[in-house]
């Protein structure tokens, strides 16, 4: 198997056999976002909402963390319902109830409430983007699947006997540096690894390794093998099919006599036969290194000194990847987390760490009396090429210009919408959509569902 450019661990040598495939699924991401933003939600129950708004009733459950669903909360229930199961926590500045109605029997509701807040999208992707930055950090193929959920091929980087070390070197990374939790499936295919993900949520990290999936598999119910929703499940029940282990030894002519060519596929996903490559979505629209201070900090001289380390690493970066930039961006995260972005836009796409380093410090003057709690430095609107890399010479001087990043995904192909498919079971997804509910183990749904 061919290097693709990444480094090994220290120690580790030679190829490994088996493909080594990471699953890394964020836990109740929306929530998480919601608690990085207001630190006091975390271990409270928290809901967010899809068509919701502060105060009100209507909309459906995007996303409930695991303290909210222990009062039945679920995923695409009714805010309505939702209220009823875990009544809303009374804002200081509204004058409605707890449960949003006018109750008489308050005082026998039950002393649980919820923190309920609207889906806030864009925040969303950025810390996305925080997570994605370091995946392609650590591997040489990734893809996304969805805003919170990417499969990574780890072969060239790691091996067997110290996966599960490297594994939690990623999730380390993701909550230290953007601070969310995330789960990891380890496996030496893809299936595997998703449903090892989802086996120990949240916060989990489960090693399935070669020689072992099918033990692992076989006493799992078999709505749990990838692709498998609840009508499915329900079929499989009816011919007597209740676990992955009956799956895998049942009679795959009859499966694809009742499935379809599905029938064949789910009978050796459950033997643990799986040999898709993990391919990635697109090239990135974006390149990124981001950093957070121990506290917020107003030093002029650390904050300067940090975005120049971080524009070092991004432009390096990029050369690795035979990649030209002409957007030239910072990002500031100032207390308790608001957000900030800046970025300048040359006349042409250049490969010059320098001037990386220039425009970032320039950017960041802007901020130069903030507390700052963490700074960022990006390139986008990127060109990929094979010839010798060009710099600023020979362009006009740049008309600078400070304007707020383009509105796109910085990954191009990935899914914004939660919903979690992979691109050769989409037709068959398609088939069952209508009557299987497509909500993720990690309790989020598409937003494209309501």
């Amino acid at each position: 198997m061919p290097n693709r450019g990444g480094s090994r661990l220290p120690g580790v040598e030679g190829e490994s056999e088996e493909r080594i495939v990471f699953h890394v699924d964020m836990d109740c991401f929306y929530a998480a976002c919601e608690r990085l933003r207001e630190p006091q939600l975390e271990g409270v129950p928290v809901v967010v909402g899809m068509g919701y708004e502060d105060g009100e009733s209507h909309g459906a459950v995007a996303t409930a963390s695991y303290e909210a669903r222990e009062h039945g909360v679920e995923s695409a229930q009714a805010i309505g319902k939702a209220l009823e199961r875990l009544p809303r926590k009374a804002a200081e500045n509204h004058s409605e109830s707890d449960t949003g109605t006018s109750d008489p029997d308050a005082e026998d509701r039950p002393a649980a409430v919820g923190y309920y807040r609207p889906v806030d999208i864009e925040f969303y992707k950025s810390v996305s983007e925080d997570v994605r930055a370091i995946l392609h950090d650590c591997a040489d193929t990734v893809r996304e699947v969805s805003i919170d959920e990417a499969y990574l091929d780890v072969t060239d980087r790691t091996a067997w006997k110290v996966a599960e070390g490297f594994a939690r070197h990623v999730k380390n990374r993701i909550e230290r540096e953007v601070g969310v939790p995330a789960s990891v499936g380890v496996a030496p295919n893809m299936s595997t690894a998703k449903i090892a993900s989802d086996y120990d949520k949240p916060n989990g990290l489960v090693v399935v390794e070669p020689g072992t999936v099918r033990d692992f598999l076989a006493p799992l119910d078999v709505s749990e093998i990838h692709g498998v929703g609840p009508v499915t499940a329900r079929d499989l029940h009816e011919m007597d099919i209740e676990t992955a282990g009956d799956l895998a030894e049942a009679d795959p002519r009859a499966l694809a006599d009742r499935f379809g060519e599905r029938g064949r596929e789910l009978y050796h996903r459950a033997r643990g036969d799986d040999d898709r490559e993990v391919t990635p979505t697109g090239r990135p629209k974006s390149l990124s290194r981001e950093s957070a201070f121990t506290g917020a900090t107003s030093a002029s001289t650390e904050k300067r000194s940090r975005v120049k380390t971080l524009a070092t690493a991004v432009a390096e970066r990029a050369r690795d990847r035979n990649a030209m930039y002409r957007t030239i961006g910072v990002k500031v995260v100032t207390p308790p987390f608001d957000v900030h972005t800046r970025e300048r836009s040359l006349p042409g796409p250049v490969d010059d760490r320098e001037l990386v380093s220039e425009i970032a410090l320039d950017l960041l003057s802007e901020f130069a009396d903030e507390r700052v709690r963490k700074v960022g430095v990006r390139v986008s609107n990127l060109q990929f090429t094979e010839i010798d890399q060009t710099s600023l010479d020979g362009f006009d001087a740049p008309k600078s210009t400070v304007s707020e990043p383009e509105d796109t995904d910085p990954e191009e192909g990935t899914k914004l919408n939660g919903e979690k498919q992979d691109e050769d079971n989409r037709e068959a997804d398609r088939r069952s959509e209508t009557e299987e509910t497509r909500t993720s183990r990690s309790g989020q749904v598409s937003l494209s569902d309501f």
